[in-house]
């Protein structure tokens, strides 16, 4: 059985296994959508019941934040590492320029993809990039909606990495699962790590569970009231679900 975490499916693996099942599903050409997840998202689910029935209908929510492999560890797998969304995405794009699987790009803006194309063409000569498209920041119409799915189709990408943040680009996913013919994977802001236009966390904080702080720092007027609003429910409601889990082994075994 799948473990939850606060009522929101996360899957053990590791970046080997998810990378593997991506260009499997992704060389046979199938719809799927892949959710990267933290406590943010964590945190989204909890709140909407909609959006957490989105993220559990995923084909695979990794995890990303520290605070989920904390939690995962607890609940029975003491291996579990953490496959955070940046990193995944470079597994994914070195195992695609290997293999020939054409990938592609959604979100941000035409400013940060032309940078992501540039470094990435730099440290994956093979890899071949069939599309990228930057939509506006508003909701799309029919039509232009149709125009981007055409024109992912048509570029036989295999894959496409999904930055919109998060909920919106889960909720662009799983309404386009089976009218995108990719993979789809919700990679929240690596579009702008690996453009060079924005630097992460050192990897000690990422380690520590500290990259939300980094973050925070770095961007105080955009993210401080979402990390202390829900990082600090977050610690509140975890504990209450490892307490009552452990007082269920008790019950169980007594």
């Amino acid at each position: 059985m799948t473990p939850a975490i606060l009522g929101m499916r996360v899957d053990p693996t590791s970046y080997r296994q998810a990378t593997e099942n991506i260009l499997t599903w992704a060389k046979a050409g199938e719809s799927r959508y892949v959710c990267v997840a933290n406590v943010h998202m964590v945190m989204e689910t909890y709140d909407c019941p909609d959006f957490r029935q989105i993220v559990n209908s995923a084909d695979m929510v990794v995890p990303d934040g520290m605070p989920l492999v904390w939690m995962l560890r607890k609940m029975g797998y003491p291996d579990q590492e953490r496959v955070n969304g940046p990193d995944l995405m470079i597994s994914i794009l070195q195992t695609a320029s290997e293999q020939g699987v054409a990938v592609g790009f959604l979100g941000s803006t035409s400013h940060v993809l032309n940078r992501l194309r540039e470094h990435l063409m730099r440290r994956f000569p093979a890899l071949e990039i069939a599309y990228g498209c930057s939509p506006p920041f508003r909701p799309l119409t029919p039509q232009e909606d149709g125009k981007i799915i055409d024109g992912i189709n048509a570029s036989n990408a295999r894959i496409l990495f999904v930055g919109l943040g998060c909920p919106k680009q889960e909720r662009w996913m799983a309404t386009h699962k089976e009218r995108v013919r990719a993979v789809m994977l919700g990679v929240g802001a690596a579009f702008d790590f690996h453009a060079g236009v924005k630097a992460r966390a050192p990897i000690w904080m990422q380690q520590a569970g500290l990259e939300w702080f980094f973050r925070m720092m770095t961007e105080p007027q955009r993210l401080w009231y979402r990390y202390f609003y829900h990082n600090s429910r977050f610690l509140i409601l975890a504990l209450k679900q490892l307490v009552e889990q452990n007082k269920n082994r008790g019950t169980k075994y007594s």
